[in-house]
């Protein structure tokens, strides 16, 4: 009797085994290639080519992928093999923990985005800097300058150089009028210009000479074999010295910015808790 019990469970189990097998629909993907257990499928790797490839650059592109893909899960599979088991475990623990903060940043920042406000009063931006000058030292000088570049045999030459070392108001609408006779230029002298910056517009220029250069209310006259450079250095500030307001300005925003986001953060975490609390989605067991 005991044999005959144990004949129809065998039969009953594995009838029950072949169906579930025999039910089971198949991967409808296209395999391109396996390491061990793992499968690169067609679809895996179609979006990641371009639109406009050639089919002879688009085999190239996939054979190269397969290789890599097949090189990293070689190496996997190996790691998982070799490496102590307290190891694994703490590298889990580190994926879990970022995939958590990726999901949870991502998304208190789409629920913050439409509650900060962007906007801040130039007082405000201010007092900042202000309270926290010598936290903004330059890490590289900074100058306002002007500069025309001018051919040898430009006409009225006298009268451009005449205009634009005094530059007044009347000067520059007249110098603003001429501007296309010129090779090149830059006369807006009221922004902070980065040294490299100065040098990369003024390629005559040397950056050794710097010393002698960076003065402030310098005027420079450089000719080279195609033209000549009329050059106004107005103010400088260099290296390690306090960045000026409005230098400095873009980064006080960032810092105000991510002070309410951080602060608003906080707030939303604390509500976010106190209605699960509230509706019976978290409890604390005592």
């Amino acid at each position: 009797m005991n044999k005959l019990h144990s004949y129809i469970l065998g039969v009953f189990i594995t009838t029950m085994l072949v169906g579930c097998d025999y039910f089971q629909p198949e991967d409808p993907r296209t395999p391109l290639a396996r390491v061990n257990q793992n499968f690169l499928y067609q679809e895996d790797i179609k979006s990641m080519l371009p639109s406009d490839i050639s089919s002879e650059d688009s085999a190239v592109f996939v054979n190269n992928y397969i290789k890599n893909w097949a090189t990293e899960q070689l190496l996997l599979d190996q790691a998982k093999l070799n490496l102590p088991n307290q190891k694994q475990k703490e590298f889990d623990a580190l994926v879990k923990d970022y995939r958590n903060e990726l999901y949870t940043e991502a998304y208190k920042d789409l629920i913050l985005s439409g509650k900060i406000d962007t906007v801040f009063q130039e007082e405000e931006l201010q007092k900042y800097y202000e309270e926290n000058t010598n936290n903004f030292k330059l890490n590289q000088d900074l100058l306002k300058f002007r500069y025309i570049y001018l051919n040898k045999k430009f006409p009225e030459f006298d009268k451009i150089k005449a205009q634009f070392t005094r530059f007044d108001k009347e000067d520059q609408i007249q110098l603003d009028k001429e501007t296309l006779k010129f090779k090149a230029y830059s006369l807006n002298d009221s922004v902070w210009v980065s040294g490299r910056d100065f040098y990369r517009q003024l390629p005559i220029l040397k950056d050794e000479e710097s010393k002698d250069i960076l003065k402030e209310d310098k005027f420079l006259q450089q000719a080279d074999s195609l033209g000549v450079y009329l050059v106004k250095i107005e103010e400088v500030l260099l290296r390690n010295e306090n960045a000026p307001f409005e230098y400095a300005k873009p980064t006080i925003k960032q810092i105000l910015l991510n002070r309410k986001k951080i602060e608003l953060s906080k707030d939303f975490e604390k509500e976010i808790t106190k209605d699960a609390l509230k509706n019976n989605k978290f409890e604390i067991y005592n």
